[in-house]
Parts: structure tokens; sequence; C-alpha cells
């Protein structure tokens, strides 16, 4: 039989205690449990490690060496898998135009710890977070998530409408957002953040045109399909040369959520990075 971590543990922590019944308890484990254990190591080493008495708790010249390097050899591996944890990578999966900022600073932080972070572009990143093929999801479609997704709003954006470039609308003057209720709308219905319930009073005659993915989207507004909501980051982050961007002062803003497995468990390296992020 090979001497195992289990048997070095037990060990450093009798030494430690001076007392099988503390070294038990601080073990979780049973006092005749822990005996068998150092009876099991000091068969595998052929000697003697302690001497016990009614009144003194010894170390053989044996038991005096193999502690010193039982303790190196605990730190040794401890630390490997204490590094080893840090470093872990996580995959974060979004749809479209990542919130910049937030994640230069999130990446920032999480890889300070050692952590490393791979980004997935998915049309429907929660659907991937449920199929348990990414362990973050970062989504803007306000939906009901399931019991056991947990959700946190990241980021608030400001809303432009989009229009195709021979759109009237990009020279009309003093456009309020409650102006753009009838129009047709080209509405992502996987992960985009504005539908016709984004507009109260919704109207049930309204032409909507769905896609399901933000090149989709942005192809049907350029051809003048009809019009779309999207944060202001689309700006820069999505020029067109068929795409108007037009502020609209009262537009309502959208938001960026967050969203990670809460149940049964958060694994160690996803606990990390919300700790972060």
């Amino acid at each position: 039989m090979d001497i195992e971590l289990r048997h070095l543990r037990a060990y450093v922590a009798l030494c430690e205690e001076g007392s099988y019944t503390k070294a038990a308890a601080s073990l979780h484990l049973s006092q005749p449990a822990l005996t068998r254990t150092i009876q099991q190591l000091e068969r595998i080493v052929e000697g003697r490690l302690i001497e016990r008495t009614s009144r003194r708790f010894d170390l053989t010249d044996d038991g005096a060496e193999l502690l010193t390097h039982a303790r190196r050899i605990i730190a040794d591996v401890d630390g490997v898998v204490a590094q080893l944890r840090s470093r872990a990578s996580i995959e974060i999966g979004f749809a479209w135009l990542l919130p910049t900022t937030w994640l230069a600073a999130t990446r920032r932080r999480y890889e300070a710890l050692g952590g490393r972070i791979t980004l997935r572009r998915v049309d429907d990143p929660l659907a991937a977070l449920e199929a348990r093929s990414l362990d973050i999801a970062i989504y803007r479609r306000e939906t009901r998530l399931p019991n056991h997704l947990a959700s946190r709003v990241i980021a608030t954006e400001r809303r432009v409408l989009a229009v195709a470039a021979s759109s009237p609308l990009v020279e009309a003057a003093g456009l309020r957002w409650a102006d753009l209720a009838g129009y047709p709308l080209v509405v992502n219905a996987v992960s985009g953040t504005t539908d016709a319930g984004s507009w109260d009073p919704a109207d049930p005659q309204r032409p909507i045109i769905t896609c399901r993915n933000f090149d989709e989207w942005i192809e049907l507004v350029a051809a003048d399909r009809g019009i779309g909501g999207v944060p202001a980051l689309a700006r820069s982050r999505a020029p067109h040369p068929g795409v108007v961007y037009v502020d609209i002062p009262d537009a309502p803003p959208s938001h960026v959520y967050l969203a990670w497995h809460a149940k049964p468990t958060t694994s160690p390296a996803v606990a990390r990075f919300l700790g972060v992020a």
C-alpha cells in the first residue's frame, strides 16, 4: 500500500493538535477512523512515528522527519491546486454587441486572479446556458428565467431608432417614441431589445417582421422592411451603409443582463467570476 495524501493530512493534524480527539474533530473523522489511518501509515513506513502514553505525546525521530516532509508536500499540493483553480477558464456566451467597458474591467479583474475568459457568440445565449454549454450568458431581451438560473443587470443602455438610410424618418424633426408605435417593426425574436411590447399601448395591428439574430435584423432594417430599436452602442460598434441610427430623446432604456446556473451549485470558477463581475 502506498502513502496517500489523506494519510499525511491526518498525520499532520494529529501532530499539530497533539490529541486524537481534537485531530479527529478538525478532520471531521471519528477517533477510531483517525487511529486506523495513523496505524496504516506506520505499517506503510514500517516504523513507529508516535510514542504515546497516558501523559505524553511524542514523535520518534522518524516521525519528526516525516512531519517536516508531510507539511511541505501538503503545502505544495494545496498551492498547485489553488493555482490551477484560479486559472480555470469560464466560457461566456453573447448574441451581439458586448458591453465593452464592463467586459474590459471584468476581464482585467478576473484575469488578475489568474482566471481566463473565453467568449463565444451564439444566437441564443440563454438556451446555450440551459444546455450547460456555457458558464455565463450575457443577454438583453427581458425574459422570465427558470428557478435554477440567476441573473443580474450589469448595464443600462440608451436606446436609439434604427431605420433604413432611405427612410424619411432620417430627416424627421422632433420625433418622440410614441410617434413610432404604428410603423412596421423588425424584431429579433431571440435576443433583441425591442418588440411591440416596447410601446404602451401596443398596437395589435402593427406589422411585425421577425428574425432570429442581429445580422438578419440589421439587413432587414437596411432593406426598409421596418424600423428597429437598438442600444446606442450599435452606432459605433455596428455601422451599416444602409442603416441610420436616430436619437429619440424619450426612448426607454434597455438593459444588459448576466445569467448563470444558481442551482444546484455554482462552480468555484463561476463564483470567482461573479465576485468581480
